[in-house]
């Protein structure tokens, strides 16, 4: 699909989302019900409703869409085996949609959306659902490639002129402990930041081996993390935590340019499509600060994710580890205040904000953060200097020429650095 026939579609699918099912202002400090819809039926999509249904007391879910009918009905049954939220399960058959265009059903019957699908498709169905004046929490990343980001862009800028929340599953903001760890960072008690280390270590991931007869698309769809289009690559999809971790204690202030390199050294056969398992890449502020990112999927190594921060008068460590959170300076000082769970804790605000008529917007970063991490993905791609203003500005569009369970979709190809162009 062209930059252009992009764009007309997803005109065309917002001006299709339905009508208004109330005004936003209209739950504020309200008792009447919430209307939620899942869009996105995977594990995370299941566990994204459940903290949904647990972050208020008048709250249902009523239509879910996902793009594989058995992918739905299992999310159904299990949130309606879920003893804590059973009872605001409220999906009848009429409400449940499946396909390419099944998110224009459930945006049209909700007022709040949980967008959990594979993150290509995040533009789209949040361009649809703020157009039609809902409610929305949107999974890490938001987009894959530049045209994405600045659709996601131009979409939150909106939803702060409708007074809609936007809240982000970059859930480490989340965090009672890593909020208070880069509270104390921008307080200066490391003083100025020179160099940040963002790691993410981690084993294998899933594959889904091709069946005999499955098309392209299917089979693309169901294998979805291992093909660039649909995930950005792991790099993007996963470790975009701690890369917008780096993002949030620099003030939101992003690296001028990036170098990197990547490959495939262990997950390497076709199952695993097109993607890479390493990258390394180091970005650079116009402060001269360094953040170097690594990041890796390996069986059988030691795993780590955290972000290091390196100050003129001290060192941060921001870990999801229990002794993770900590600060080295003058006066050493370790996280021991409250924990929480995040991922609830998201939607505990999202909710929040709702009744209290107070929209949070998680768009900039979230955005922002999503194309730090595809910047990367680019030069560690061609083996280029990419610099901030080329990845936002970038013409590549990842979008496959059409939606359409039988059209021919060659596996793509592995990026070669030197090889691959820029675009």
């Amino acid at each position: 699909m062209t930059t252009s026939s992009r764009r007309e579609f997803l005109a065309a699918s917002a001006a299709a989302a339905g009508t208004f099912v109330a005004s936003p202002a209209l739950h504020a400090a309200g008792n009447d019900t919430l209307k939620v819809g899942l869009i996105g039926c995977g594990d995370r999509g299941t566990g994204a409703a459940v903290q949904a249904l647990t972050a208020d007391k008048n709250v249902k879910l009523v239509a879910m869409a996902d793009a594989f009918e058995d992918r739905l009905q299992s999310s159904l049954d299990t949130l309606r085996k879920k003893a804590e939220v059973a009872a605001k399960v409220d999906v009848k058959p009429d409400g449940c949609f499946v396909g390419f265009d099944a998110y224009k059903e459930v945006i049209a019957r909700c007022d709040v959306v949980l967008l959990t699908t594979p993150p290509h498709f995040r533009p789209l169905h949040l361009k649809a659902a703020v157009e039609a004046g809902r409610h929305v929490f949107a999974e890490k990343p938001v987009a894959v490639d530049g045209p994405g980001v600045r659709s996601v862009l131009a979409t939150c800028e909106l939803a702060k002129k409708k007074g809609l929340s936007v809240v982000s599953g970059l859930c480490l903001r989340y965090d009672y402990g890593f909020r208070e760890t880069v509270r104390r960072i921008h307080a200066g008690e490391i003083g100025e930041v020179v160099a940040l280390f963002a790691n993410d270590y981690r084993g294998g991931r899933w594959t889904k081996p091709r069946r005999p007869g499955q098309t392209d698309m299917n089979y693309q769809m169901r294998n979805w993390y291992n093909f660039t289009w649909l995930s950005g690559d792991f790099n993007v999809e996963q470790h975009v935590h701690f890369l917008d971790v780096c993002a949030w204690v620099m003030k939101e202030e992003y690296p001028v340019r990036a170098m990197g390199l990547g490959g495939r050294t262990v997950l390497n056969s076709p199952d695993y499509g097109n993607i890479y398992d390493h990258f390394s890449v180091v970005y650079e502020y116009k402060t001269g600060a360094r953040l170097v990112s690594s990041c890796r999927q390996n069986p059988g190594c030691k795993n780590d994710l955290s972000a290091h921060v390196l100050g003129s008068k001290g060192r941060a460590l921001l870990s999801e580890r229990t002794d993770g959170l900590s600060i080295r300076s003058a006066a050493d000082w370790f996280y021991t205040g409250p924990t929480n769970q995040m991922y609830q804790t998201e939607h505990d605000e999202l909710f929040a904000s709702i009744r209290n008529g107070k929209p949070i917007n998680n768009g900039d970063y979230m955005a922002k953060s999503s194309l730090l991490a595809i910047m990367g993905r680019m030069a560690a791609y061609t083996g280029q200097q990419v610099s901030w203003e080329m990845a936002l500005n970038s013409k590549e569009d990842l979008t496959p020429p059409k939606y359409d369970w039988g059209a021919q979709l060659p596996d793509p190809p592995v990026a070669v650095p030197g090889l691959t162009k820029f675009v």
